[in-house]
């Protein structure tokens, strides 16, 4: 299958989309140490006319108790949050961050969950700077739109019951796109038991980008996974990370390099690890029993 260069665009191409008047841009900088960080970045500087979404109040809805830290939005929440930054069907959708786009990923990834196509900014807000193009300071008020219509496709995902009830079987694959360090259990900065889930490849997200912060070409995408996946279906994949955002970078990937489609798991490790019970890998993939 051919890669899908479309959701992917350069920063010249971008600066034509904008200049025709034919997409919203999103910046979606955020640190989760400081959430109130990416806003003032962005007031301090943004490609302009774009729009800021925060991870937290517009990417995710609030964690509860069985939950993990990002739980996906509800419909209607996210209709209300492209409804307030203008956006339209006829408008592409492209999302962008400081460089590596590993925070933008997860509103691409929603657009698609909800239904609709949507772009990334190759090499993110770095790559514009450095194609000398302009910045706008300060916050931009958007005319509102419309607020969509929007269904969720459940299809997309994968639940923690479903995968708890397929550990270890042909029909499940998943791949954990956190640190090397987190996954084998070394060091866990932001949730309760370190580790991972049981049979779980890992694949850190930042593999999928050259020096420059930008992706990869797309058959080194593909030769990659496939490489990881040792003739696994990539039907089978299942996205995972620490709370289902940087999980949308390595499916994301995937769909660049034609291996689509593949799922994601919103709650990923910080659910998982809510109930005791689910058994954990460390390390050399020993079973840690509860």
């Amino acid at each position: 299958m051919p890669g899908r260069a479309d959701i992917l665009v350069t920063p010249a191409r971008l600066a034509h989309l904008i200049e025709s008047a034919c997409c919203i841009v999103v910046d979606c900088r955020f640190e989760l140490t400081d959430p109130g960080k990416g806003r003032l970045d962005y007031q301090a500087g943004h490609i302009p006319g774009a729009r800021y979404a925060h991870l937290d109040l517009d990417l995710a809805s609030p964690a509860t108790a069985l939950s993990g830290r990002h739980p996906l939005p509800e419909s209607l929440a996210f209709a209300t949050f492209l409804g307030r930054i203008g956006w339209s069907r006829e408008k592409l959708l492209v999302a962008h961050d400081d460089r590596n786009n590993a925070l933008a990923a997860r509103l691409w990834w929603l657009m698609r969950y909800f239904g609709q196509e949507a772009a990334l900014l190759n090499g993110g807000l770095e790559a514009w700077i450095r194609a000398g193009l302009p910045l706008q300071v300060g916050d931009l008020q958007s005319e509102p739109a419309i607020v969509p219509e929007l269904r969720a496709q459940p299809s997309m995902t994968a639940s923690v019951t479903e995968i708890l009830g397929n550990i270890g079987q042909p029909s499940l694959t998943l791949i954990d796109a956190r640190a090397p360090e987190r996954y084998s259990g070394e060091t866990e900065p932001l949730d309760s038991r370190a580790g991972h889930i049981p049979g779980a490849l890992n694949r850190p997200m930042g593999l999928n980008l050259d020096p420059s912060g930008q992706f990869k070409q797309p058959d080194q995408l593909r030769e990659e996974f496939e490489s990881l996946l040792q003739r696994r279906p990539v039907a089978s994949v299942v996205h995972s990370c620490g709370s289902g955002v940087t999980a949308c970078h390595n499916r994301f990937a995937m769909e660049l390099a034609g291996m689509a489609p593949t799922r994601v798991f919103p709650g990923s490790w910080s659910e998982w690890v809510r109930d005791e019970s689910r058994p954990i890998e460390i390390g050399d993939n020993r079973q840690v029993e509860a």
